[in-house]
């Protein structure tokens, strides 16, 4: 028996949404929607296609953004099959320049890159997804019991009619719903898209012709079940349209949903803002003494356990081991929480048992089924490495509220004083021997001149005698450590 249980909680001012998703009062996801930079993904655009590249059998498309978002040739629904069976692939036969086709956002422009599309159209509501161009009806995966499947299955078909050219794809919430409350979200789902094709006809391209609910609508629809005990939200507005919403569509679950009106912060009771803060650091505390390392760049995210403080009672394995399994856990909250996608490395500290192994990925798996992100992990490795990879659409927590450290560049690290001093000498010499002066002037930051002046003092005396022509030096407080200046005068 399921005894989790979950509570969301909402935190709405003008300028942003968060969405805190907490199990058992341990918060395991945090969900961000700016009013300046709303998501994407779901969005569907009337786009035209700017250029074709059939070296990466792919094709940019324009779809009113500032950059061209990218459509590859796997991501395209032609309708038409090859003479072996197979559809065809080759992106010149699928597209053209100039073309005009309804694409929608799959992936969110990511750093450098632009938004990553589809033309193989899913429009998702509480129980189903409708899928317009393939008339299939589809049960979802997690849906483990066969009569309930059949049971479903039976009830869609029976609602769609022979001239009925969409198909269907049931999702896990429609678990044991009536007749009537499917009925009413295929209803609601075909004429939405007659809505999308209406407009289609009418639009220009770069227009946008569905967009998807906002972040408070996207939390009813999408993770609102028998597991949540209750929604509670801080603004009485959104508390009304939340609540209209919910009466539409989600009455079993309208009396869950809770205004909180007290004098504290919602996050702030609930210890979410610590929580968001600690998820922004790198190093991370198991409650053994042990601790994880995260590094995330653009390439991949690593994720280092170390024993730490952690000595266990019996020996090295055994301390080995439990710190394993508790970081196991940890881990598969930290991907959640700060939404890390892309490759992931995660590396165990070596085990020399093979059940001590089983049992860690056995504890990590456990623990990723919750994840709403679709993963793909490999058994641990001889180096007790496991790879994996979690799908990411949205920006990770980090790249949301962080930027790279302007003094670092994002390395993590800053040139040492005395590295700097020996980098202005190089430059002294430099220019020394290309311009005539009658003295330089060095600018830099506190710490570098401090040196300079003083441990350095014996090589300033050598260089000034050696080019011939005296230096000065002049701290500068808004120069951070890498930065300097040398002034011919």
């Amino acid at each position: 028996m399921n005894t989790m249980q979950e509570e969301i909680l909402i935190n709405v001012t003008p300028q942003e949404v968060r969405v805190a998703v907490a199990e058992n009062g341990m918060l395991q996801e945090l969900l961000l929607e700016r009013g300046s930079k709303r998501g994407l993904v779901g969005n569907i655009y009337k786009g035209r296609v700017r250029r074709v590249l059939p070296g990466m059998q792919a094709a940019f498309v324009d779809i009113g953004l500032q950059r061209a978002a990218f459509l590859h040739a796997s991501d395209i629904f032609s309708g038409k099959e090859s003479s072996d069976g197979e559809e065809s692939d080759s992106i010149t036969e699928l597209l053209s320049e100039g073309q005009v086709l309804l694409v929608q956002v799959i992936k969110d422009p990511l750093g450098t890159k632009g938004a990553r599309l589809t033309t193989q159209i899913a429009i998702p509501s509480r129980y189903l997804v409708l899928m317009p161009q393939v008339k299939r009806l589809g049960v979802s995966s997690k849906l483990a019991e066969e009569e309930e499947r059949l049971r479903l299955r039976d009830l869609v078909a029976g609602q769609l009619d022979k001239e009925c050219k969409e198909g269907f794809i049931i999702r896990t919430a429609a678990e044991g719903i009536s007749e009537e409350q499917l009925k009413a979200d295929l209803k609601y789902l075909q004429k939405l898209w007659t809505v999308v094709c209406e407009r289609e006809n009418t639009f220009s391209p770069g227009d946008i012709v569905y967009e998807e609910p906002s972040l408070m609508f996207r939390t009813l629809r999408d993770f609102v079940d028998e597991n949540v005990v209750k929604v509670i939200v801080d603004s009485r507005s959104a508390y009304h349209r939340m609540s209209e919403f919910a009466e539409k569509f989600l009455p079993e679950f309208r009396s869950r949903i809770e205004h909180y009106t007290g004098e504290r912060p919602l996050f702030d009771l609930y210890n979410v803002e610590d929580e968001i803060q600690k998820a922004l650091q790198s190093k991370v505390q198991l409650k053994s003494g042990g601790y994880l390392i995260i590094d995330q760049t653009e390439a991949m995210t690593t994720i280092d356990v170390n024993t730490g403080a952690y000595v266990g009672r019996r020996n090295l394995e055994e301390t080995i081991f439990k710190t394993n399994l508790e970081a196991a856990q940890s881990i598969a909250r930290q991907l959640r929480l700060r939404n890390l996608g892309g490759i992931i490395i995660l590396d165990f500290i070596d085990m020399v048992n093979e059940e001590h192994k089983r049992q860690v990925l056995r504890t990590f798996e456990k623990y990723i089924e919750r994840d709403h992100a679709k993963c793909f992990l490999t058994d641990i490795s001889r180096l007790g490495l496991i790879e994996m990879t979690r799908k990411r659409t949205r920006e990770s927590l980090e790249h949301i509220m962080c930027k790279p450290c302007p003094t670092c560049g994002g390395r993590g690290s800053v040139k040492t004083a005395q590295t700097m001093c020996y980098e202005i000498f190089r430059e002294i010499l430099r220019e020394s021997r290309q311009y005539d002066s009658e003295k330089l002037l060095v600018l830099a930051s506190q710490e570098v001149v401090d040196l300079l002046l003083d441990e350095e003092s014996n090589s300033v005396a050598e260089l000034e005698e050696f080019i011939g022509r005296p230096i000065q030096f002049q701290a500068e407080n808004l120069y951070s450590q890498e930065n300097y200046d040398v002034v011919l005068m």
